[in-house]
C-alpha cells in the first residue's frame, strides 16, 4: 500500500528544508505530514531508501592520555543557551565521513584527529537521528585527538568552547548539565570503557 500521494518542498534553504506530504493512513484517509531534511528533493530517503549519512559525530580520546575525551560546549540558537556535545558536523556531498570528521575536528576545536578503524564496522554505520520528523542519518567516527585547542577555524555563527574531560567530569555532566542525545550515549560508553583498551566496546 502506498503511504503518500504527493510531496511538496515548502522552503529553499542551504542546510535544512521543510517538506509536506499528503500522507495516507492505514484506513486510506489523507492527512498532512510535515518533515525536515538536509537533502534536496532528489536525495530524500523516501525517494532513495538509502542510508548515506548527512552528519558525523566524533568520539576522540586525547592521544597523550586516553582516559580523557574531547567534548564541546556549544551555544544553540533554538535553545538560547549552551549545551554539552561531542564535536560534530555535516558531510559535504561527495565527501567521506572520515574526511568530514577530520575537517570538522579541526574547524571546531583546532585539534588534529587520527582515525580508529578497529572493531565491528556495524557499530560505525549510519543511524537515523529522529525519523518522526527528519530523514537525517549520522555516523560516529572514532579516533585520537592531539594538538592545541583553538577557535581560529570556527565559523562566525559558531560559539564553541572545547573541553578535555575525564570520567568524573563525564558523570557530573550527565547528572547536572544539558547534553545532546548523541553526546549522552557516547559519554556512557566513555565512562565504562576499559582504560587499557579504550575502544574495546566497539568489538
Amino acid at each position: 500500500m502506498k503511504r503518500f500521494q504527493k510531496m511538496t518542498q515548502l522552503t529553499n534553504n542551504r542546510f535544512l528544508n521543510l517538506f509536506h506530504l499528503e500522507a495516507i493512513n492505514k484506513m486510506g484517509g489523507i492527512f498532512d505530514y510535515f518533515f525536515v531534511s538536509r537533502n534536496d528533493k532528489e536525495h530524500l530517503k523516501l525517494i532513495t531508501h538509502g542510508l548515506e549519512p548527512e552528519g558525523i559525530v566524533i568520539y576522540a580520546l586525547l592521544r597523550t592520555d586516553p582516559s580523557k575525551l574531547v567534548m564541546i560546549r556549544q551555544y544553540r540558537y533554538p535553545l538560547d543557551e549552551e549545551i554539552y556535545e561531542l564535536p560534530a558536523g555535516l558531510v559535504d556531498r561527495g565527501e567521506s565521513t572520515d574526511d568530514a570528521a577530520i575537517r570538522e575536528m579541526l574547524e571546531e576545536t583546532g585539534m588534529k584527529l587520527t582515525l580508529y578503524h578497529g572493531g565491528n564496522p556495524a557499530l560505525r554505520r549510519p543511524f537515523f537521528m529522529g525519523a518522526g520528523f527528519t530523514d537525517e542519518t549520522s555516523t560516529t567516527v572514532y579516533g585520537w585527538a592531539e594538538g592545541e585547542m583553538n577557535a581560529e577555524n570556527q565559523e562566525d555563527s559558531e560559539q564553541i568552547h572545547t573541553l578535555i574531560i575525564d570520567r568524573t567530569e563525564a558523570k557530573r555532566i550527565l547528572k547536572e548539565e544539558k547534553v545532546s542525545m548523541r553526546g549522552a550515549y557516547l559519554l556512557m560508553h566513555f565512562i565504562h570503557a576499559d582504560s587499557e583498551r579504550p575502544f574495546a566496546f566497539l568489538e
